[in-house]
């Protein structure tokens, strides 16, 4: 049962992870445009981006947490 729930959690946090790296600004800007303005202030860019930042490292925890878990429950 636990490893179910572990699975469905893994795989969350895996769409959520590639997801939130497909929404970063690229070299020629990104799907995070369509998010944080056009060309709106330079500020409210980069607050999105930097929120954006905390979100993809949060995701790559969860999702580097669970793989542990599930390696050593299996």
């Amino acid at each position: 049962m636990i490893e179910i729930a572990l699975i469905v959690i893994h795989v969350i946090f895996s769409l959520m992870l590639v997801m939130f790296i497909l929404l970063h600004r690229g070299t020629g800007g990104g799907l995070s445009d369509m998010f944080g303005g056009g060309g709106g202030a330079l500020h409210g860019n980069a607050m999105v981006e930097k929120n954006l930042d905390r979100l993809t490292v949060a995701a790559a925890v969860g999702f580097t947490i669970t793989n542990v878990l599930l390696v050593l429950i299996h």
